[in-house]
């Protein structure tokens, strides 16, 4: 299915599906989604650690050092450690499973990647992921309240992968495969601002 490429497209859906391939080999994949998650949740909520992943000039070493003392304190496991070792391109590991591509300083795709990689464990489940973008974080009641009703839209199980873009000011940017919902307050008023210059 056509709707389906984008989950392995470019460099992030490569490193995503061959960290999948070794969670799958040691069978750890909800482990590493676990992980992922918290990464991911730690990228939203937080400008400074957007800035270490995202900074081209913090030597690979130091960015590397930086970003296990985080995911250390966030209680992430040592595959997924490995993986953020291998995306910054520095240590045995990343030489021996990535080569060259890892060498090139991916970091700064890593959001990317996890939310890549948590596309691919939910299709393996038989899910469908669903990427909403949301002013402030969904709570737990919210986003069980969003998969319901995309479960009854789409007629299969909703994984959610959530982002934050305070730009939204309010409301929800849904995005299913090719298929996109935009119910943002953002849109409305640049609609409204388009609609009131063309009577004006």
């Amino acid at each position: 299915m056509a709707t389906e490429e984008p989950i392995v497209a470019g460099v992030a859906g490569r490193y995503a599906s061959a960290l999948f391939d070794l969670a799958q080999e040691q069978k750890t994949v909800s482990e590493v989604e676990q992980d992922l998650v918290k990464f991911q949740q730690l990228y939203d909520l937080s400008p400074d650690f957007q800035r270490l992943v995202r900074s081209p000039v913090i030597a690979a070493d130091d960015q590397a050092r930086a970003l296990i003392s985080v995911l250390d304190k966030a209680g992430v496991a040592d595959l997924t450690k490995n993986f953020a070792l291998v995306v910054a391109g520095v240590g045995t590991l990343a030489k021996n499973f990535f080569g060259l591509v890892a060498k090139n300083r991916r970091l700064f795709a890593a959001p990317d990647m996890a939310r890549a990689f948590l596309a691919l464990a939910a299709k393996a489940r038989g899910e469908v992921t669903a990427e909403v973008a949301s002013a402030h974080p969904l709570s737990d009641a919210q986003a069980e309240a969003l998969k319901a009703a995309l479960r009854e839209t789409v007629g299969k199980d909703v994984k959610l992968a959530a982002n934050v873009d305070p730009s939204l000011i309010g409301g929800l940017i849904v995005k299913i495969g090719s298929r996109m919902v935009d119910s943002s307050l953002r849109t409305k008023l640049a609609n409204l601002s388009l609609s009131l210059k063309g009577g004006a």
